[in-house]
């Protein structure tokens, strides 16, 4: 009986076919040393040039081109793998951008419209999803898109992929608004992680991102995060964004109380919930709102100085009020309204 192997393509979708149609594919360049391949009995997806050594052996491709990232055995917290290994470098300080560098074959995944610029040999194309389940059909994609208008997010997710054939090409992403990029290597993490609903930014193919529901109402309604949440999982790097100054806390049975909104990420191994913040007149006169955010147990948080929200109810409060008749206080200026007319605000 012919065996049934499976292969990604280089748009990244799965296609089917047989070992006597193997010749065949490798004329035409369909499959490579480095086409991810797969058959029952497998355990996890490899290369063609490791399952068919003997079909790539009289190649070019003998002297061992760089590989293609390849699924791992799942580590204890039974993660999914399989994501690419993508190397980047974080350009500026408080506006800064993230360039990922893509072998021949590589691929990141970010939102739709984070791109900064692209080189060439770099395509990207919309797709609904993340592309960590090439098989998935499309009542699964479906499903994936009401989890991301859930969460705000555009409905379709932009992946970008080295099409060409040697040299490493760049792709850079911006974050929308003053804060920091943070890395964080997947892989080095026991669990996956949850993150706010706005923090997402980009990630090597492969990483899952769905959602995770708050069960605790009290939590979901004052929180500061809402009910519901980003969950990521893989084994690739992460690229999340934040406002102001990003601090990284690791909790080791410890409890961690926090400004509610300020929370950008922590580990799945993190206990999250909210408390009072102190007696009735602090609630009322501290400042600091009615309850607090507390993360406790073990594991990786990591936390902003300046939410969006804050630095957008602050614009909002300093911008003149044209409709109500309120004055401009921040300009400064001696000829108020006139000088307004004059440089066009």
């Amino acid at each position: 009986m012919t065996t049934e192997w499976h292969y990604i393509t280089n748009a990244g979708e799965s296609q089917t076919t047989t070992e006597d149609q193997f010749s065949a594919l490798i004329a035409d360049g369909v499959l490579t040393a480095r086409t991810q391949i797969w058959r029952r009995g497998l355990p996890s997806w490899i290369t063609a040039g490791e399952a068919l050594p003997n079909l790539f052996s009289g190649s070019g491709s003998a002297a061992a081109p760089p590989p293609l990232p390849q699924p791992s055995a799942a580590p204890a917290s039974g993660k999914p793998v399989r994501c690419h290994e993508v190397d980047y470098e974080i350009f500026g300080d408080d506006l800064q951008l993230v360039e990922v560098e893509l072998d021949p074959g590589e691929t990141v995944v970010a939102e739709a419209g984070a791109m900064n610029y692209v080189e060439e040999d770099i395509e990207f194309e919309a797709k609904m999803g993340d592309g960590s389940n090439p098989n998935e059909g499309l009542m699964g994609k479906l499903l994936n898109v009401g989890k991301r208008v859930l969460t705000g997010e555009s409905i379709f997710m932009t992946h970008f992929t080295h099409r060409g054939s040697h040299k490493k090409r760049r792709v850079a992403f911006a974050a929308p608004y003053p804060g920091r990029i943070i890395p964080v290597n997947m892989a080095d993490l026991p669990n996956d992680i949850l993150c706010q609903k706005d923090s997402f930014l980009c990630a090597a193919k492969g990483t899952q991102i769905s959602i995770a529901l708050q069960k605790r109402l009290g939590t979901g309604l004052f929180g500061g995060e809402g009910f519901i949440l980003q969950k990521i999982s893989g084994d690739g790097m992460l690229f999340l964004h934040a406002g102001g100054t990003i601090i990284k806390r690791e909790l080791r049975g410890e409890t961690l109380r926090v400004d509610t909104g300020c929370i950008v990420a922590f580990d799945a191994g993190v206990n999250y919930d909210i408390q009072r913040a102190g007696n009735l007149k602090s609630m009322i006169l501290g400042g600091e709102g009615l309850f607090l955010a507390t993360l406790s147990g073990h594991g990786t948080v990591w936390l902003q100085s300046l939410p969006f929200s804050r630095l957008a109810d602050r614009i909002f409060k300093a911008a003149p009020q044209r409709n109500s008749g309120a004055a401009s206080t921040g300009e400064g200026s001696v000829l108020g309204s006139l000088g307004n007319l004059l440089d066009g605000d």
